[in-house]
């Protein structure tokens, strides 16, 4: 087994040949077998394997693996060519199941015949048709059946296939062993069992692939073409000639071809496929466009800054594929039953059978209760028939398809359909602790609010300057300077330097100077030496001289600064307006503070108010000050006593850790650098959308959509999902609680349970399927 588990591979592949969750578990564990592999996750209902291993272990060696448990790898195809394949294998068991009900139907007509006055055959004549008649379907039309019955078999494994291959096998035995002993004749219930069988798993294929329709769907969204820009020219490519660099061209009502930047023009794009959001969002110059969303209005010329796989709409179906690929710890209790649960049939319909032939006067005591209005139970007949009568029922009523198909394919269905809405969730382990969250801890910027800071006060140290300009408060030109370079320090000159900084920064409020600066026609220095202190602050060279920018505690722990009276007056004054303030230093001496304010969402407050319906605590951790934390819980109601102001990345880890240690399920919600650890610390991470990609990569689940709404929309499929699963479980086991003793005393035809085996696994899937038209 790899020590690093940082150094793991993964691969997937694409199988063939599975029946039902045994034949996944015998795959399973031959994947695990192979030295190097760490862990092999197979999916029966999307007929995939996820496989993490050493970087030594090659493709090769995990096909063979594969291929030594008995079943096959397909080939990776493109999306059109996959189509067509699965298509013909659908149209293969369709002609199966036709054709052998074609040849089954006369034996449908002699047993009815036989129960017409018209009756002049035989028994002996009776007996050789229905032989003839069974034997094709048997052996020829349940080809499929009794090699994938014969692989299962030969691996140790006792599969779905092999319950119906023994089952028809010893129906049609009995229609030759009627001519050397005193018998009734299966052969032709057999020829059914099998014709039956292969109609149920059309149906079960076909229900199976509408339940994963959503990542078809998904991909169906792709563009075929773009317009690149060649010499100033307009000319159409296929989109894998399109290059990240590439200049593109984008018409009123075509689709966007590839992830970005919009270079030149200006129209509304409807990004609905991805964020679930109806209303267009209007795209200019320097705004970011995602691949496949509809250009409704003007002409745009863009700029490709993703192609090919590294696509957004490429990474969505990737963590889709991902999370209906993975289990819920639900399913751990159903795949320890399914692996026990064929061999223990086998054991039931063998003593069903011993019981029968040994001990008929005690069976037949039980199956005379139904006898007078069971047409199909005759006791009248030889104990040794009857015996067998009850064995095949058993075998063909117990298929454990409906219990392997139960969590799978609402993983599936419910996963597309949060797809649809902006909703990502990156494993089933998610899907079924979210709906279990107690606690829910919010940051505040671009979580509850907008992010989009703003400047809107600058504040220099007196005696340097003072006037007022659009609303900002300034210095007094012309005053001394607060620098040791003896260069004048005004509002603009504050700016200018606090700006050129927060150039190599990603924060907010560094966007929102930069932003305010280029507004102001202030030219801006690059910065040199910059540094970050997550939580805190920046340092930089600007100029040659250093200057910092950052929150009070960034300067009383890094840069060992007292604030000077009238800053820090001021800066108590603008937190109690709710604003965002920094200190900005030269030189590790405070010289000024730039304030910002920041909107919160409109959905936020709903959004938090149908939370606190649902009975979950909110908690609202945020690197920002008290002042403005507090302004902005109140507005959105949080408990003040639930806010946790001024926090560094390790203090979010910390609180989430500690309500964790309080016996709470928490979920975190976040969107920055230094919310990614805590995304990782708690039960369920959550990211916003719109936030960096370290922390959509550290979360459970991403909101594409960066709304609060979401949120909501995400514990709602959260809880439906699982409910579906515990549906489908719940009526699974009762099938075949009830059943298989029914089965057991001979009250129950083999046909007739084989109908009702594809009937359970068809509800299963359609129940699940029935998430898709789910209203959010």
């Amino acid at each position: 087994m790899p020590q690093n588990q940082t150094d793991l591979e993964r691969t997937d592949l694409s199988l063939s040949g599975m029946s039902c969750t045994t034949c996944a578990s015998a795959i399973a564990d031959s994947l695990e077998d192979v030295d190097g592999v760490d862990e092999a996750s197979v999916n029966f209902a999307t007929e995939r394997a996820d496989v993490q291993h050493d970087p030594d272990v090659s493709t090769d060696d995990l096909v063979a693996a594969v291929e030594d448990a008995g079943y096959g790898v397909r080939e990776e195809l493109l999306d059109g060519d996959q189509e067509m394949e699965d298509d013909d294998e659908l149209q293969t068991l369709r002609q199966l199941g036709i054709r052998a009900w074609i040849v089954t139907s006369p034996i449908v007509l002699l047993m009815v015949f036989m129960w017409t006055p018209l009756d002049t055959l035989s028994g002996g004549q009776i007996d050789v048709l229905m032989l003839v008649f069974a034997t094709p379907v048997v052996f020829y039309y349940g080809l499929r059946t009794h090699a994938a019955a014969y692989r299962g078999l030969k691996n140790g494994v006792f599969n779905m296939h092999a319950l119906i291959s023994v089952g028809t096998l010893v129906a049609w035995a009995t229609g030759v062993m009627v001519f050397v002993m005193p018998m009734e004749n299966y052969a032709g219930v057999g020829a059914m069992i099998m014709a039956s069988h292969n109609v149920g798993t059309y149906l079960e294929h076909r229900a199976k692939g509408r339940a994963s329709s959503a990542i078809e769907g998904l991909m169906s969204m792709r563009a075929e073409t773009g317009r690149v820009l060649q010499n100033g020219e307009e000319v159409e490519v296929p989109l894998d000639e399109v290059d990240v660099g590439d200049r593109l061209v984008v018409r009123p009502g075509e689709k966007i071809p590839v992830d970005g930047v919009v270079i030149d023009g200006r129209s509304s794009v409807d990004e609905s496929m991805v964020t679930g959001e109806s209303d267009p969002v209007t795209k200019e110059e320097g705004n970011e466009v995602i691949g496949s969303t509809v250009n409704n209005a003007g002409r745009l010329t863009l700029e490709a800054t993703k192609v090919g796989d590294d696509t957004f709409l490429s990474e969505v179906v990737e963590l889709v594929e991902e999370a209906q690929g993975t289990t819920v710890p639900i399913q751990a209790l159903t795949d320890r039953i399914t692996n026990y649960f064929v061999p223990t049939v086998f054991a039931i319909a063998a003593l069903s059978f011993l019981l029968w032939w040994l001990t008929p006067g005690a069976m037949e005591a039980v199956a005379s209760v139904g006898a007078p209005s069971l047409p199909w139970v005759d006791l009248t007949l030889e104990p040794l028939t009857l015996g067998i009568f009850a064995a095949v029922a058993v075998l063909v009523i117990s298929c454990p398809c409906a219990l392997g198909l139960a969590t799978p394919t609402a993983l599936m269905a419910g996963t597309g359909k949060a797809a649809e809405n902006g909703i990502l969730f990156r494993d089933g382990e998610a899907i079924q602790t979210m709906k279990d969250l107690d606690i829910v801890v919010l940051d505040k910027t671009g979580t509850i609010t907008e992010g989009n800071h703003s400047v809107t006060d600058v504040v220099v140290q007196p005696g340097r300057s003072s006037a007022t300009d659009g609303g900002i408060t300034t210095g007094n030109p012309g005053d001394d300077t607060a620098s040791a370079s003896g260069r004048e320090l005004d509002a603009d000159e504050l700016i200018r330097l606090a700006a050129s900084a927060e150039r190599g920064s990603e924060h907010p409020i560094g966007n929102a100077m930069v932003e305010y600066a280029e507004e102001s026609g202030i030219e801006l220095s690059d910065p040199d030496a910059f540094e970050s202190v997550p939580g805190k602050g920046i340092t930089a060279t600007v100029d040659g001289r250093t200057v910092s920018v950052g929150n009070p505690k960034f300067f009383d722990d890094e840069l060992e600064g007292n604030l000077p009276t009238h800053i820090a007056n001021r800066l108590r004054e603008l937190e109690q307006e709710g604003k965002t303030t920094v200190i900005v230093g030269l030189e590790d001496e405070p010289v000024g503070l730039v304030s910002t304010a920041d909107t919160i969402k409109d959905e936020s407050v709903e959004a938090i108010a149908e939370l606190h319906d649902r009975g979950i605590e909110t908690w609202l951790l945020t690197g920002d000050n008290e002042r403005t934390a507090r302004a902005i819980a109140e507005q959105v109601d949080i408990d003040p006593e639930r806010v946790l102001a001024s926090v560094l990345p390790q203090e979010k880890i910390d609180k989430v850790s500690q309500l964790q240690d309080q016996g709470y399920n928490v979920g975190m919600v976040g969107d920055g650098i230094n919310d990614a650890p805590a995304l990782k610390q708690a039960n369920v991470g959550i990211a916003i959308g719109t936030g960096t990609d370290i922390a959509i990569q550290s979360s459970d689940v991403s909101l594409v959509r960066g709304q609060l709404d979401a949120l909501v929309d995400a514990f709602t499929l959260s809880e439906k999902i699982f409910s579906k699963i515990k549906q489908n479980l719940f009526w699974a086991f009762i099938y075949n609680a009830v059943a298989i003793p029914i089965a057991f005393f001979g009250l129950l035809h083999p046909v007739i349970a084989v109908a009702a085996m594809i009937t359970s696994s068809v509800s299963v899937i359609s129940n699940s399927a029935r998430l898709g038209s789910l209203e959010l």
